[in-house]
């Protein structure tokens, strides 16, 4: 029998139950998939919480990577025995399971180097990166960046991107042990936002100029920061709420920081054409399976133990990529 994390209300991470699920055959456009791994990101929180909102009762977690079982008639895509992986929101919706139905359309073919443990935890993690460093800003190699979240699954990505392209990062962080790994993977200037002014260190580190580009996975906590951060026409990029909703503001302000641009975006707007989704995922997987960037995988867990998952991200414990292993 299927077993899958499931919750019947939103709350903290105790909501989430433990369920036997019945798994059919696929019926058009559909496929049934048997997971490997499934990936855990923040975003599964938002759900959970209901900040995100979803029919309930309902599957948690967006992203996982398996094996092809059956496919529903139309299902031209992939076969069985394909190795994939997929990721999205409300229609991938379901991860946290050990098998399940999905939508056919979301599924990309895994490339020869690349294991399914290292998809579960890139898939959403690395065309996330690939949007924010591809079409975004126009960056040119010598700019300088600032990456919030520097050692987490996004920001050890983003650091070894930037470097490929010629960029100059600066990465907060909140402990030393996180200052090394995000040094390790490519971050040259630290900035601990416990216990230093961020933007007046980062003035210091451009020489009064500031950043290109902010990359910001924090929210609340972190918006004015990031804002007297950037240099003159510098763009924030709001990619995450961690700390909390950004409050309301008055777009007067931007004039006020250097005619700064803000922008919120979304994976599933940058993944919404097939092409281009193509074209994402082609490029980082083609970097994670040169090792031109490396994805830590630095906890696993049992899909069991989603509550404890969910408690160790949400207290900022974990650091790159997490996984379930099935």
């Amino acid at each position: 029998m299927a077993h899958a994390i499931r919750i019947h209300e939103t709350g903290g991470p105790e909501v989430m139950r433990w369920e036997e699920v019945a798994v059919g055959e696929p019926g058009p456009g559909e496929a049934r998939l048997r997971h490997v791994a499934v990936g855990l990101n923040f975003a599964d929180t938002y759900f959970r919480s209901g900040l995100y909102p979803m029919p309930l009762p309902g599957g948690m977690g967006v992203e996982a990577a398996g094996i092809v079982e059956a496919v529903g008639s139309g299902v031209t895509n992939v076969a069985p025995g394909d190795r994939v992986t997929y990721t999205g929101f409300l229609n991938t919706l379901g991860a946290y399971s050990t098998e399940r139905l999905i939508p056919a359309a979301p599924l990309i073919k895994l490339p020869d180097g690349i294991d399914r443990e290292t998809a579960a935890a890139m898939t959403m993690r690395g065309l996330t990166s690939a949007y924010l460093m591809r079409r975004i800003w126009p960056l040119q190699a010598g700019e300088t960046i600032l990456v919030h979240a520097a050692a987490g699954g996004v920001g050890l990505i983003l650091c070894q991107w930037a470097k490929l392209l010629g960029l100059t990062v600066i990465g907060t962080v909140s402990t030393e042990e996180k200052a090394a790994i995000a040094r390790a993977h490519g971050c040259d200037h630290i900035v601990y936002y416990t216990r230093e002014d961020v933007a007046k260190r980062v003035r210091e580190l451009t020489n009064g100029v500031g950043v290109s580009v902010v990359y910001d996975s924090v929210g609340k906590d972190t918006f004015d920061a990031s804002l007297d951060s950037l240099k003159r026409r510098g763009l924030l990029v709001c990619v995450g709420t961690a700390s909390g909703k950004i409050p309301p503001f008055d777009p007067a302000i931007l004039a006020k920081k250097g005619s700064a641009y803000v922008t919120r975006s979304a994976l599933a707007d940058y993944i919404a054409d097939p092409e281009e989704k193509a074209a994402l995922a082609a490029e980082v997987f083609g970097h994670v399976a040169a090792g031109r960037i490396q994805i830590g995988i630095n906890q696993r867990y049992a899909l069991q133990d989603a509550v404890q998952a969910h408690r160790d991200l949400e207290s900022r414990k974990t650091t790159g990529s997490s996984v379930f292993v099935i």
